[in-house]
């Protein structure tokens, strides 16, 4: 059974025996139909939708994971967050995933998952983006991307904060940017940020 987030909505993720398990973050979307004209193919405008998401430890540091900068994270090490791959056709079955060491939940204060187009329009309607979080014990949470107003490449879509050092809390944000400086500036996580690609 899955539990679908309103906007603004926050809830507890629940635990299964006395630690907190491998949380994944998994992020699908569709590529905007084939468009024709009489019967003849104007070709497809495929959309590169990332997920990656800022983090903040315990200790002060921050960083990201994401594809681009090749900066994929380690599960077993600092950050306890890893990115899976890089799905760049949006037709992968599996998505895109990040996957965090719930092990390690004393070591992390935040993580703010997000998604960006690294390559064409930003048409959110027609990526129909969906992230489901699941987490051993718990139901998923599934949040859907469901604001399509926006011309802005970037969304923040998730925040998760520790509780108590026992269990993150998740909240749906829908927010979207002009890129990674200014979804920072408006979350408050202050790093430096300069062009890269993948």
């Amino acid at each position: 059974m899955a539990v679908e987030l309103r906007k603004g909505q926050k809830v507890n993720l629940e635990k299964q025996g006395k630690a907190l398990g491998e949380i994944l973050i998994n992020l699908n979307w569709s590529q905007p139909p084939e468009k024709k004209f009489l019967g003849i193919s104007l070709g497809q405008q495929s959309i590169d939708l990332d997920l990656g998401c800022l983090y903040e430890l315990k200790n002060g540091r921050k960083g990201c994971v994401q594809a681009l900068g090749n900066a994929f994270g380690n599960l077993d090490a600092v950050p306890y967050i890893a990115l899976d791959g890089d799905d760049r056709s949006g037709a992968a079955a599996n998505g895109e995933n990040l996957r965090v060491n719930g092990k390690h939940i004393t070591e992390i204060k935040r993580i703010l998952v997000y998604t960006f187009i690294y390559e064409g329009v930003a048409n959110w309607r027609s990526a129909d983006g969906v992230v489901t979080l699941k987490c051993p014990g718990s139901q998923d949470l599934i949040v859907r991307m469901d604001d399509y107003s926006s011309s802005q490449k970037m969304c923040a879509i998730a925040m998760l904060e520790n509780q108590n050092d026992q269990t993150f809390s998740v909240e749906k944000l829908i927010r979207f940017f002009d890129g990674h400086k200014l979804m920072d500036r408006a979350f408050g996580w202050g790093m430096d940020w300069i062009a890269g690609r993948k």
